[in-house]
């Protein structure tokens, strides 16, 4: 695919990650108000997303497997990650990005499709949904990430 016919192809950095839910709750910023990303899609079909919280402390140890146990959960916690192939499609007039899952910090993504709807904001920005429902509830909640394609110019978080 060209860049013409494949808009996803390049680096975007994460603006924001916000969740809505469908139950009357705030919407909530899981990695914050300044989180860092990075999704990279290639013209090989390749994508990988990583996200963190911002300023996230490093560990007393030089090792992370002899840092001590919170410390290791805490930094689980403010960071996401997974990689795979990806496929642009469209459904009911949706077009829409399948990550087929091969690596990921959370071993229970491997093997699995995230579909995610894709729509392009006028100022060239990107924004990937999906809509699921919170763990163990039946209330819904609408995931939105809004990316920035990577330029020379933007500045990258600390």
């Amino acid at each position: 695919m060209g860049n013409t016919e494949n808009p996803l192809l390049g680096t975007w950095h994460l603006v924001i990650w916000d969740i809505a839910y469908g139950d009357g709750r705030p919407a909530s910023l899981p990695f914050g108000t300044n989180p860092n990303g990075l999704i990279c899609y290639t013209h090989d079909g390749t994508m990988s997303a990583c996200i963190a919280s911002a300023n996230r402390p490093h560990l007393t140890s030089e090792s992370v497997r002899s840092a001590p146990v919170a410390e290791r959960l805490a930094a689980f916690e403010t960071f996401f990650q997974y990689a795979g192939h990806y496929q642009l499609r469209m459904n009911d007039g949706q077009q829409q990005v399948v990550h087929s899952v091969t690596h990921a910090l959370n071993p229970n993504f491997v093997g699995s499709q995230q579909v995610r709807n894709v729509a392009f904001s006028e100022d060239g920005r990107l924004t990937l949904s999906a809509s699921d429902t919170v763990p163990g509830t039946s209330v819904a909640r609408h995931h939105r990430l809004v990316w920035q394609r990577s330029d020379a110019n933007i500045a990258i978080h600390p």
